[in-house]
């Protein structure tokens, strides 16, 4: 099965890639983040700004794991959690991987559909598979957090939102600087819904 995308002229043919999603819908994943209490994190750079409201409000909680106590807060309706996450990190995620060996170590440019709808192009100069796998595949507590990994979490939770008609598509290209090239002019041609507009 191909996609294929035309820019200036230039045919671009997509491979389709076999996602596996396994283990099925995750929510309050941001809870597990229990390696630091909520004192420590609030000495770290990026939350220093909520350390005085943090002191004041919840003096007597200070000591919680981190995950423990947000989840606490959610549950009571408090949204001063969310000043914790980045824009995406209370969303629904789900754990998705390529399957396929001879995919894993290709780089390029790849898309994903919906419905046979363009809904994303980006770019790997590394590994697809680690991009993939060890990346937007998978969302670990840590990638929720304001020093996190937002487009991880943004990405993941639409193609979780989608996954019934998600599709995966790679272009493989070999050199960097036509792999950003291609990038660029595929988001230019295409402008898909689910990507941030760069380049426009």
């Amino acid at each position: 099965m191909y996609l294929q995308c035309k820019q200036s002229g230039e045919i671009f043919d997509f491979s389709e890639v076999a996602l596996k999603f396994v283990d099925g819908i995750q929510t309050n994943s941001f809870s597990l983040k229990n390696n630091k209490t909520l004192r420590q994190t609030i000495e770290h750079r990026r939350y220093l700004k909520l350390r005085d409201e943090t002191e004041e409000r919840f003096g007597a909680e200070m000591d919680k794991t981190l995950g423990k106590f947000l989840l606490e807060l959610k549950i009571r309706g408090d949204q001063f959690y969310k000043r914790f996450l980045n824009s995406y990190g209370d969303s629904t995620y789900s754990i998705f991987n390529i399957g396929e060996t001879s995919a894993l170590n290709l780089k390029g440019v790849y898309a994903y559909t919906s419905q046979d709808d363009l809904v994303y192009v980006g770019r790997c100069r590394d590994a697809i598979g680690k991009r993939i796998n060890h990346g937007y595949g998978k969302i670990h507590p840590k990638n929720c957090y304001l020093d996190g990994q937002a487009t991880n979490c943004h990405l993941n939770s639409l193609i979780t939102s989608k996954y019934h008609s998600i599709r995966f598509w790679l272009h493989p290209l070999k050199s960097d600087d036509q792999i950003i090239d291609v990038e660029r002019r595929l988001i230019r041609s295409y402008s898909p819904s689910w990507n941030i507009h760069r380049f426009l």
